[in-house]
């Protein structure tokens, strides 16, 4: 029996990511954050990467919407460059005091809408849908050959 294309994994995370995004962005709007921006963001503060490079490998895109969404936030004040002193044709990207400061919050509030989305699910219930995800975004990446990244 075929199982419904609406009732499939894929599908309803579809749906769930989106609403996910939906939420954030309205969230995140009046700190001046963009939902494809966090990553980047969290990259930065913890010195998880500190290249064009790198935080395109971190966050699981490609290098022309990574050029694109750096210089939209080097524009809003949010990340400055610098000169690699290792490497001439490479920049460091650091986050601004702007950035830092509003960071605590926009965690905040990215963690908040994570809880209430999932109101009535138990603790091991969560954690289990935590490992569930890592371990299909796992899968997809070696499907898509590409190298599966902590991003924490």
């Amino acid at each position: 029996m075929q199982k419904n294309v609406l009732d499939t994994p894929g599908h309803l995370i579809s749906l769930a990511a989106r609403g996910f995004a939906r939420l954030s962005v309205a969230r995140l709007r009046p700190l001046g954050f963009g939902v494809g921006q966090v990553p980047v963001l969290v990259a930065l503060a913890k010195n998880l990467a500190s290249t064009q490079r790198d935080l395109a490998r971190f966050a699981k895109v490609e290098q022309p919407p990574m050029a694109q969404m750096l210089t939209r936030m080097e524009r809003d004040g949010l990340i400055h460059r610098t000169s690699d002193p290792k490497d001439g044709r490479s920049s460091r990207i650091e986050l601004t005091a702007l950035a830092k400061a509003r960071l605590p919050e926009a965690t905040s509030v990215i963690l908040e809408g994570n809880q209430e989305a999932l109101d009535g699910f138990s603790e091991a219930e969560c954690e289990q849908l935590g490992m569930l995800l890592t371990r299909l975004i796992s899968n997809l990446d070696r499907m898509t050959n590409r190298p599966t990244e902590e991003a924490s």
